[in-house]
């Protein structure tokens, strides 16, 4: 009996719940309909009370402006008023109506001014945070969205765009929506609509546009400041080759015709609305507005919503910096330039930049350049890492290195046997030539360790940094600085030394205000990353300690201020000569690089003639840029190392005992007949001024008559 009942109670409870699960089924089964029902009226209302915008319909422009952290005023963006020029279709090539509709609508000629398949990857992308899905947005709905008033960002908006976008498509015949779309759409170089982008991009009318030169326009569509040719040219290359394959995609090129084509002339910038940002500042400008396409802030935003654009630019850093870089080089031959990078080593906030003097010309801040010894202190980092402390000792003189290459000191610079720390402040190839060969990973654990610190993986033509471009790895001239980086870079990789081992992207933006108050972004205080311990950042910076005072007395605020730095230089050739010389430091409030090179790579010499190292001209510029930006800023202490292999900071060695080798450069650069020494280096080619890459091939052997310091000038006093 009771079996019976305890079964039928449980069966009731199934039919119970059942009950439940059919009843919310049931009711979603209304509800959903009735939301669809909802949204379906709602839509034809909006369709049916919607005008759509003509291209005189378009937002008015405003003024935006590029402050500094304290409000001061580093350049303005001022569009440009009555630049456009409206073309009837039958004006705009086919070739950059296609160009356009592979880069930003493939199935502009079918879809209903919508597009499902769009929507879609749209909204998975926003569910998936994938930056790559894209908008979602076709050619008519991105002509309606600029042509709204009142842009704002929301899904109310995003209905309307839709109803207009689908009436539009309804009203007017594809070639209307095209004409108005590409009248009005932005290309960058403050051209609006494509007679306009003609112009600026070639210096030609509309109508005699080519294909490759379609491709181009087409491309900056997406995100003008990022892909145009001059500034980004891997970028804008990398896009143009995605519009030519969607226009084989769409039957307006065959494939035999698209491996024809290559990558058009383009002219340089010019600044047709009468607001140049000349001077250093020109160039903050170009890196500000190209940062803040990875903010997801459009061209239009910034052309279109007068906004207040705050910069991490320290007013007193940015004056000390540009102040050293030009006073330094004063009296200097004239095709000397220099690049100078501050950067706070707390927060990665970029706070004082000099890429040269010509704001709208080549940024040398942003080169690929070969670092020379300051490269180093990455090998030591590895080395901390692995256990290896400063105290480890290695022997000085020459030797042959595995696969042949001799390794010798510039000048016949020798300690005999010395630890890393004293090794570091000579500057000894032949020490830290042989501690990368003792690391597990050896040359490969170095520019890991570069990387870890700060070192870009990769930028502008450089696929991959610290490696050889046919894929061949990683050679054992990345110690002594063989591979290039940028002066940006190095300040950066340095900063994360200062602050302990824990790394902050370098950046420039720090808040950005449409002109009614509205925030539509603001940098939050982060932890950063850490990329290794404390101890070991620590214990590089015990051993960088004595150098700058030890490098021709470029210790800062007369020797008050605690500082770690390191010099390098690289060899021209075979010349003799140097080509690139370098001066890398930090306190712990500030981490600043500095280059100085030629504008054509040529021989690096001083105004009386002498080669330039790193301990001449660009500690000049350090100390003096360093020195004037903490002017009035407490004096910091460095932390305490904690021990390394039972080792912590920089270990006492003894005086040698026996006759030391003569130091030809304390203070002052000479030239005198040093010994030959054999370097390997990869074939390369160069890009811009000052710029190399490597290239594919087997390095080349180069017996050279160094003279002192061809590496590093700490090993000569220079």
């Amino acid at each position: 009996m009771s079996n019976g009942t305890g079964a039928r109670a449980t069966q009731d409870k199934k039919r119970s719940r059942l009950g439940v699960v059919a009843w919310i089924v049931g009711l979603l089964g209304c509800l959903v309909p009735l939301a669809v029902v909802v949204m379906a009226v709602v839509f034809l209302f909006t369709y049916l009370g919607a005008s759509v915008p003509g291209p005189d319909a378009i937002k008015q422009n405003q003024v935006a402006t590029i402050l500094d952290s304290r409000g001061g005023e580093i350049a303005r963006i001022v569009p440009p008023e009555g630049n456009r020029t409206d073309v009837s279709i039958d004006k705009i090539p086919k070739a950059m109506q296609d160009a356009v509709i592979a880069a930003e609508d493939r199935e502009f000629r079918t879809n209903a001014g919508f597009s499902v398949s769009g929507l879609a990857r749209a909204a998975l992308g926003q569910l998936t945070n994938n930056a790559d899905a894209g908008g979602g947005s076709t050619i008519t709905q991105q002509y309606v969205k600029n042509a709204l008033v009142g842009d704002e960002r929301s899904y109310t908006r995003k209905f309307k765009e839709l109803a207009i976008a689908t009436k539009m498509s309804n009203e007017w015949s594809k070639d209307d929506i095209m004409a108005a779309y590409l009248n009005t759409i932005y290309f960058g170089r403050g051209a609006y609509g494509v007679s306009a982008a003609a112009k600026a991009y070639f210096n030609t009318d509309i109508s005699k546009i080519t294909v490759p030169q379609a491709a181009v326009l087409a491309s900056s569509i997406r995100s003008p400041s990022y892909y145009d040719p001059a500034t980004n040219p891997a970028a804008a290359q990398d896009r143009w080759r995605y519009v030519l394959d969607g226009m084989v995609t769409i039957g307006a090129l065959t494939p035999q015709d698209e491996a024809s084509l290559k990558y058009p002339q383009v002219a340089p910038p010019r600044d047709t609305s009468g607001n140049v940002t000349s001077g250093p500042n020109g160039l903050i400008k170009q890196q500000v507005l190209a940062e803040l396409n990875s903010l997801n802030i459009s061209e239009q935003d910034v052309q279109t919503e007068g906004l207040k654009i705050t910069t991490t630019i320290d007013p007193q850093v940015q004056r000390s910096v540009v102040s050293a870089a030009n006073g330094q080089l004063e009296g200097e031959p004239k095709n000397i330039r220099d690049a100078v990078v501050s950067i706070d080593p707390s927060t990665g906030a970029v706070r004082g930049y000099f890429g040269g003097n010509d704001g709208q010309g080549f940024d040398y801040a942003q080169a690929g350049l070969q670092t020379g010894s300051s490269f180093k202190v990455f090998a030591l980092v590895a080395a901390l890492e692995q256990g290896i402390p400063l105290s480890k000792v290695y022997s000085s003189s020459s030797f042959t290195a595995p696969g042949g290459n001799t390794v010798t000191n510039s000048d016949g610079e020798s300690c005999g046997s010395c630890n890393l720390a004293t090794a570091l402040k000579l500057s000894l190839n032949t020490v830290y030539y042989r501690l990368m060969l003792d690391l597990d990973g050896q040359a490969k654990a170095v520019a890991d360790a570069a990387h870890q610190a700060g070192i870009a993986e990769s930028f502008g033509d450089i696929k991959q940094t610290l490696t050889n471009a046919d894929g061949g790895g990683v050679e054992g001239g990345v110690v002594l600085g063989q591979y290039q980086s940028r002066v940006i870079d190095m300040a950066s990789a340095y900063a994360t030394l200062a602050n302990q081992g824990v790394y902050h992207a370098p950046h420039f933006v720090q808040k950005v205000e449409t002109s009614d108050g509205t925030v539509l972004y603001e940098r939050k205080a982060d932890a950063g990353e850490r990329r290794f311990s404390a101890a070991v950042a620590n214990n590089v910076t015990s051993a960088m300690e004595p150098i700058a005072a030890y490098s021709r007395g470029h210790a800062l605020d007369d020797g008050s201020r605690p500082s770690a730095a390191k010099t390098g230089t690289t060899q021209l050739g075979d010349t003799g000569q140097n080509k690139d010389a370098w001066m890398v430091g930090y306190t712990p409030q500030l981490s600043t690089a500095v280059w100085v090179g030629t504008d054509a790579g040529v021989a690096l010499t001083n105004y009386t003639g002498s080669i330039v190292y790193g301990s001449g001209l660009p500690s000049d510029i350090w100390q003096a840029a360093m020195d004037g930006a903490l002017d009035g800023k407490p004096i910091e202490q460095f932390p305490e190392p904690a021990a390394i292999g039972g080792v912590a900071g920089v270990p006492y060695e003894a005086p040698e005992t026996t006759e030391a080798p003569t130091r030809s450069r304390r203070s002052q650069e000479t030239t005198e007949a040093p010994s030959p020494t054999t370097t390997f280096a990869p074939p390369s080619a160069t890009l811009a001024p000052g710029v190399t890459i490597p290239l594919p091939g087997p390095p080349t052997e180069t017996v050279v008559t160094p003279t002192p310091e061809n590496n590093d000038p700490f090993q000569n006093g220079g």
